[in-house]
């Protein structure tokens, strides 16, 4: 059963891009099939994947406006080795295109319905904002995974962010659940990381991943050569992590789908 991520946190600078172009590239090691959908406007992830997105011709904006569609999008991240349906700065439009459509906030979701037979797990990597991008990213996922530094800005963030998945959960996308909380950018040596990291614990619990994404300087060298980092060095510590990573989601869906198996 196809499962879809959205890597969501309206603070920038925390991980989000790189969790999601790491993650699918992860997740693809482990035999997975995998798409990535580039959400943010910068087109980032598109670029972390080795396609120029100034030379684009078709993104995600022609698609969830209608004029392509999404198995026409697609692209082929072949250092990675999974499909992404790309972004670039045309993105910013869809603000206003997507006021003039019908069911906008689940343009997205209907998009995605006609590949995910095709893919194991669908990644979405969403704009540093609680936009209509991000709401519609929420909409078309099972969950949603949080990357967070571990400071005290983030708690409130976090807090934000929590209340628009309640609400997008309670109107939009019944299903809608937190995935997991990531911590990126982990420095254990830190008094303030394990501060945070033991308040995290106390109000979500089984909900932090255990593996942590430690601060790497190969993880923020691979975009620039248009590599996750497992193909750029795959020995470095950021590229294990995300390799960890990978591993415990995968583990996690078994564990609950063999919950449902035995409750059924």
């Amino acid at each position: 059963m196809s499962q879809t991520f959205a890597i969501a946190n309206q603070k920038g600078g925390v991980g989000k891009t790189t969790t999601s172009v790491n993650l699918a590239a992860s997740l693809a090691s482990y035999n997975k099939r995998i798409l990535l959908v580039d959400m943010d406007p910068q087109g980032n992830a598109t670029m972390g994947c080795g396609i120029e997105k100034s030379q684009l011709k078709i993104t995600i904006l022609d698609v969830l406006t209608g004029y392509i569609k999404t198995e026409d999008a697609l692209q082929r991240c072949e250092t990675g080795n999974f499909d992404l349906l790309p972004a670039n700065g045309d993105l910013t439009a869809a603000e206003v295109e997507l006021l003039r459509v019908t069911n906008k906030e689940s343009r997205l979701r209907h998009a995605l319905a006609r590949v995910k037979s095709s893919y194991d797990y669908i990644v979405i990597d969403c704009p540093p904002s609680l936009s209509m991008l991000t709401v519609n990213s929420l909409v078309a996922c099972d969950g949603v995974i949080i990357p967070m530094q571990c400071e005290y800005y983030a708690l409130e963030g976090l807090s934000a962010l929590m209340t628009t998945i309640g609400r997008i959960g309670k109107f939009l996308n019944p299903k809608l659940q937190v995935e997991g909380i990531l911590r990126t950018m982990y420095d254990p040596r830190n008094s303030l990381t394990n501060e945070v990291t033991a308040q995290l614990r106390r109000h979500f619990g089984d909900k932090i991943y255990r593996i942590a994404i430690p601060r790497n300087v190969r993880l923020a060298e691979a975009p620039s050569y248009g590599q996750p980092a497992l193909s750029y060095d795959k020995h470095s510590k950021g590229a294990l992590a995300y390799l960890g990573l990978a591993g415990e989601i995968i583990r996690r869906g078994k564990s609950a789908r063999a919950q449902i198996d035995r409750a059924g």
